[in-house]
């Protein structure tokens, strides 16, 4: 058995120029491989060339393969919203609440001025962002506040 010219790639693997000798029922065969892509060989047996496909068996791994039953949770699946009637207003910087013009109960319409805060060295307005009624405010004047902190809740 020679072996001339073994080329291996990560999509083709070619064999040229293998040569074996067969007796099959007392009768003697020289094979020649020719080349061998994928499951395809081209052979020569005594001088005759063929097409033949190879079947090989599919190797099993010996990794194991875990396969863990789905666990069911009653009610999993199924996100129930909470419908709130609140909106909030959140801080749109950190900042310091310097005053608050709004309280609890009030009437608001959109656009109109909650509460002032300082941010960055400057005043900023807070603004009712729909027209409601204030259900609460959860800040006090004085107050130190972190970005997207809930400041009022309007129904």
């Amino acid at each position: 058995m020679e072996f001339k010219n073994l080329w291996i790639t990560k999509f083709q693997k070619t064999i040229t120029m293998k040569k074996f000798d067969f007796t099959i029922r007392g009768n003697k065969y020289n094979v020649e491989i020719k080349s061998f892509e994928y499951n395809i060989a081209d052979i020569e047996v005594n001088g005759t060339p063929y097409k033949v496909e190879v079947h090989k068996e599919i190797k099993q791994t010996k990794t194991p393969h875990l396969i863990r039953p789905v666990v069911q949770k009653e009610g999993s699946g199924k996100i129930k919203k909470k419908l709130s009637s609140t909106y909030p207003i959140k801080a749109p910087l950190p900042g310091n609440i310097l005053k608050i013009l709004k309280s609890a109960g009030d009437e608001v319409k959109k656009g109109e001025t909650l509460m002032i805060m300082e941010a960055m060295k400057m005043e900023n307005n807070i603004l009712s962002e729909k027209d409601g009624a204030i259900k609460s405010v959860k800040v006090n004047v004085g107050d130190s506040v972190l970005q997207g902190d809930i400041l009022v809740e309007i129904e």
